[in-house]
Parts: C-alpha cells; structure tokens; sequence
C-alpha cells in the first residue's frame, strides 16, 4: 500500500513539474559562435530579416491577385425577397365590370419570389490589367531588392555589434592587468613611504590613477553588458540566453587586413540602393502607362444562368415547387470618349512623377559614387591608423616601463609616472579601437560595393 502511495505522489508530482516547466520561465539556451556563425544566423533569425521576408510572401500572393482579377470569375447568388406588403398599382375599373371613369387598386406579383443563380465573367481586354500585370512584377522585384538592402543592414549591424562585445572583452583584460600592476605598485610605493623613502604624494598619485582604472572597469563591464544584448537581438535570439563568442578580436583584425579589396572597381549597378531607385523609376513607368491605357476601350463578357419562384406560401424547398429556368450572355464594351481632359491632367501628373523618378535614379547613382569613395578612404585610413597605434602602443609601454624604473629608484617624480601611464592606458584603447574600426570600416566598404 505504502508503495502504491509513493508512485502516485511521484507521478503527481513529476506531472506538476513539466506543468510548472511549460507555464514559467523558458529554458535558456547556450549559443557559441564565430563571426561568420553570427552573420548566417543574423541573416535567418533577425526579427527585420523574418519581416522583410514575409513582405516578399506578401508581395507573391498580390502578384497573383493580380493576375487572378484578368481570369474566369464565377459566383453564385441566391436572392428572396419577402413582399409583406405589395405594391399597388391603379388600373381602370372597367376591365374588372366596374364604372367607367374609376380606377380599382390591383396588387401584382406575390409575396414570396427566390432567385438562384451563377454568373461567369470574363475579362476580354483591358489595358490597364495588362500594366498591373507589370507592375506587379515590379512590386515582387521592389520587396526583393528590400529584402536584399535589409540582409546588407543586417550583416553591418551584426559586425558592429559583435566587434563591440569583443572590443570590450578586450578593454576588460586589459583594465584588469593595469589595476593588478597598479595595485602592487602602490603596494611597493606604501611600504616604501613607511620606510621615509619618498613623499606621501607620491602614494597620493598612484591612489588617483588606481582610482581612474578602477571607475574604468566598472564602466566597461557594464558597456560589454549592454553590447551583448545588442548582439543577441541583432541575431534575433533571446536576450537571456547565454552567447559565446569564439573569434578574438586580433584574428578578425588580421582576417580584414587587406589593401587590395579597396582597390577594386565600384559598378554602381550592383548596389542595392541603386537598384531599389531603379525599381521606383520603373514603377513611376508604369504608374504614366497605366494613365495612357485609361484612354483604351475595355471589353467583357458575361454568362448568367439560374432559376426563379414565386408563390404567396414559403414552400420553396418542398418538392411540389415549380422553378422557372433562365439564361443569358452579355458583352460589354466601354469605349471613353471625353473625360473634360482629366485623363489628361493624370497622365501629364504621372509623366512629372517619372522625371522626378529620374532625376532621383541620377542622384542616386552620384550619391553612392560618393559614398563608395568615402567609404574606400575610411577603410584605407583605419588600416594606416592602426598601424600607427600599434607603433605608439609598443612606444607607450617601453616609456612607461622606463617611468616605473626611474620612479621605483626615485629619480622621476610620481607626476611624470602617472603621466606615462595615463598614456599607456590612452594608447590602449586607441589600438583596440583601431582593430575595431578596420573591421566596421571593411564592413561598409563590403555594403557599398554589395559583396
């Protein structure tokens, strides 16, 4: 009995855990990956890229709206009417043996009358269908090309945001071995102006900078925080779960290190930017020929069968009923003739849209020639800058080194010290800054030229 007992209150209780487990809180998951990792996963859970995707779903179900609406259209009506009350008319009474001269009311029809019926349309010509057929091809390709520009912003956005993360992984290393060389340095300083050695303000100093470094840190911390969200919803995961980066900063850094790709040629063509100014003249192309096809004639067809009763009892579903048969084909031909010119003030408005459409297209095309060589330059100028710090880093440490002798031995006061590691720290960042921006810079030099 004991036994029966305890499998029911296990079970019972494992059944209230997963019920527990599907009502709270999800599970987070782990997710460790490598730059290019980030940029394929960006592109497929990105909350944007999920979007734009279902407007080119959207976009494909309008196209065929479209060319549904030039298609066979068959519909079924059922009609009753219920004539409570019947409309009287006026005949001379004389027809019924009356007087000559009166007028005797006579109520016509019945007051119950159904209609069944199926009707086929058919759209014979219509030139304004054969420009939506266009256009909503066009209105596929713009949703395409959206589509396209979105991954472009995406892959710059995950770059960016994956190199911050690593940028301050990298300034939180760094921090953290300046403050444990600092510590020990104002250790030594201590016990040094215990022994009567060197002056107190000398401790002052390094207690200042430690100070710096410590506030630094704290503040760095919680920057890697923040740019780790940024990160996770950059790649459209949970904000919660746990996201290990695998690439280091220095090996991206090498990776992007390549002269040569700025030298190659922009074909302004290739950019999505001027292919979606394109896709918009295009539009505005159609836009003016839809107006001019609105001078056309348009034809149709028509086929109606179905069936009426009538009768003063609802009895339209008993067997006894008698339904009357009917069918007909009709055409129609809608010919404009004068529309006091306002067909003409609209095409005349659509042919102004396209020159402007144009002019747009040429700006465009200038436009990204000029961000094509302002982004070239940048790249150009990030790789020179970041051979540069690291030059000045290298420098940095060996005065700094020679500071923290000179000052150890007393022959260089605490202010030329902290001066030098106030430096060092500086130059620190400025070469973590530079691998950073060889990496963003490569990155919108790569959106310009759409590789």
């Amino acid at each position: 009995m004991k036994r029966i007992v305890l499998i029911t209150l296990l079970v019972f209780a494992t059944t209230a855990k997963s019920q527990n487990a599907s009502q709270g809180d999800k599970v987070k998951q782990s997710h460790s990956l490598s730059l290019d990792q980030a940029i394929s996963h960006a592109l497929t859970n990105n909350y944007s890229a999920i979007n734009a995707s279902r407007d080119i779903e959207t976009a494909k179900q309008k196209k065929w709206e479209t060319t549904a609406a030039g298609l066979p259209q068959i519909n079924g009506v059922v009609d009753y009417t219920n004539n409570f009350e019947l409309q009287k008319s006026l005949v001379p009474a004389e027809f019924f043996g009356g007087n000559k001269g009166e007028f005797a009311e006579v109520a016509f029809g019945t007051k119950h009358n159904m209609n069944a019926r199926v009707s086929l349309s058919q759209l014979l010509f219509d030139g304004s269908y054969i420009v939506a057929l266009q256009a909503s091809k066009t209105y596929l390709k713009f949703y395409e090309n959206a589509k396209h520009k979105t991954d472009t912003d995406i892959k710059e956005m995950t770059i960016n945001s994956y190199g911050n993360v690593l940028l301050a992984e990298e300034s939180i290393a760094i921090l953290k071995k300046n403050k444990s060389t600092l510590e020990k340095t104002l250790f030594d300083t201590k016990e040094t102006f215990k022994n009567g050695l060197i002056e107190e303000e000398n401790v002052e100093q390094l207690q200042i900078t430690l100070s710096s470094v410590n506030s630094n840190l704290k503040n760095t911390i919680r920057l890697l925080e923040i740019a780790n969200k940024m990160l996770k919803i950059n790649l459209g995961i949970d904000i919660d779960d746990e996201l290990i980066l695998t690439d280091k900063l220095d090996n991206l850094t090498i990776t992007n290190l390549d002269l040569a790709f700025s030298q190659k040629g922009f074909v302004t063509s290739e950019n999505v930017n001027y292919q979606m100014a394109l896709n918009f003249e295009e539009q505005r192309q159609l836009e003016y020929k839809l107006q001019r096809s609105k001078a056309l004639p348009t034809l149709s067809a028509t086929m109606n069968f179905g069936y009426n009763a009538f009768g003063d009892q609802f009895q339209f579903f008993e067997q006894n009923q008698k339904w009357l048969n009917y069918s007909n084909v009709g055409v129609s031909l809608n010919i404009p003739i004068f529309s006091s010119l306002a067909r003409s003030s609209r095409t005349q408005q659509a042919k102004i849209a396209l020159d402007q459409a144009k002019t747009q297209l040429n700006e465009t095309e200038q436009r990204l020639k000029l961000q094509y060589a302002n982004a070239k330059s940048e790249y150009e100028f990030s790789i020179e800058e970041y051979a540069t710090a690291k030059s000045n880093l290298n420098l940095a440490e060996r005065i700094e080194k020679k500071q923290q002798i000179k000052f150890t031995e007393g022959l260089s006061s605490s202010f030329d010290f902290s001066e030098a590691q106030r430096q060092l720290f500086s130059t620190q960042q400025q070469y973590l800054q530079s691998m950073v921006n060889i990496i963003n810079k490569k990155a919108s030099l790569e959106k310009v030229i759409n590789k």
